[in-house]
């Protein structure tokens, strides 16, 4: 019986404070995709999108950052880190190739609803990679989040806390 007590007393956590209920959280990584802006003619047609990120974590160098970046550079990103890291990388939202035929009753992959709905699939996206321990080590990834541009001819390597 005197295990069972001296079990549950372990169990017993300490009452929260204001400051726990209240203060900033021990660790957090806040990123947001918004500002889509379609940009170019015709046939470099494409949208970019804002990036920006608010973190404590201290492997991240910079606390907050803003980037643009278009659908392909998340499609780098997913590529590198199936190639160089053991994460399983999760899907991007749709190519949409029907959206890019031509003689369309709308503005295909140009179009405001199909732009937000990819905007929310992108941002679903970069939160569970970026949100995974060992993605965070990796080189690409601080690159799309945080380097104004991608260098595609990086080396990789995994990133030591700062």
């Amino acid at each position: 019986m005197a295990d069972t007590v001296a079990d549950t007393r372990r169990l017993l956590s300490k009452p929260q404070t204001l400051n726990d209920a209240y203060g900033p959280p021990s660790n957090f990584l806040e990123i947001d995709v918004s500002s889509p802006q379609t940009v170019g003619v015709g046939r470099t047609r494409f949208t970019t999108y804002e990036i920006r990120l608010k973190t404590n974590l201290p492997i991240f160098k910079l606390k907050e950052s803003s980037v643009r970046r278009r659908y392909s550079d998340f499609e780098w990103l997913r590529s590198e880190l199936e190639r160089e890291s053991k994460v399983v990388v999760p899907s991007l939202p749709g190519k949409a190739f029907l959206r890019q035929l031509p003689f369309r009753g709308d503005d295909g992959i140009f179009d405001d609803a199909f732009i937000e709905e990819r905007k929310q699939g992108l941002e679903q996206f970069i939160n569970k990679v970026a949100g995974h321990p060992l993605a965070q080590n990796e080189r690409c990834l601080h690159m799309f989040l945080q380097d104004e541009a991608i260098d595609k001819n990086y080396t990789p390597s995994k990133i030591r806390h700062a």
